[in-house]
């Protein structure tokens, strides 16, 4: 096992205990990730206890048939934004009945997409907490890690938010 799979590992380990200790569950909603981020918790034990399951909304359509996520706002700020990251997390929680929404959506490359240039990332994490209903994290990653890189930096991101929003509740 690489030092990046160790390190997402122990980020989904950390996430998935707290979530357990707490009572609480979590559902995601990928894009760029394309699934990475279930894929990840669900090499944890006992995961099944709080993972509630995850929507890959790959396709744009998927983020407004699926997720509910306003196509309006899909059309006027395109898929790579803010306000989408947290209506997917907002949606995949109603969705699939959970706690927590954890989302990703950004530009992986290796183009740029819609204005928007590669490494450009969004994750939001949205539910309980005294920080208000979510936290979103932008991220401006470096396009020279490449696909990859940029999609594993998405993951990593991600369960970091979860694990801090999980542990301030």
């Amino acid at each position: 096992m690489s030092a990046d799979d160790q390190e997402l590992l122990a980020a989904a380990a950390e996430a998935v205990a707290l979530l357990r200790s707490k009572g609480r569950t979590v559902a995601v909603a990928e894009s760029l990730t394309g699934g990475m981020v279930c894929s990840t918790l669900v090499g944890i034990p006992k995961v099944s206890e709080v993972l509630r399951g995850g929507v890959v909304a790959y396709a744009t359509e998927i983020k407004s048939d699926v997720l509910g996520v306003d196509a309006a706002l899909i059309a006027r700020q395109s898929p790579v934004d803010p306000d989408v990251a947290d209506g997917m997390a907002v949606g995949v929680a109603d969705v699939l009945n959970a706690d927590y929404g954890l989302s990703t959506t950004g530009v992986a490359g290796p183009d740029p997409q819609d204005g928007h240039p590669v490494g450009e990332v969004y994750v939001s994490v949205v539910g309980p907490g005294p920080d208000g209903p979510s936290w979103t994290q932008q991220l401006e990653l470096d396009p020279a890690l490449g696909r990859d890189g940029i999609r594993r930096a998405a993951v990593l991101e991600a369960l970091t938010l979860l694990r801090d929003h999980v542990d301030g509740t």
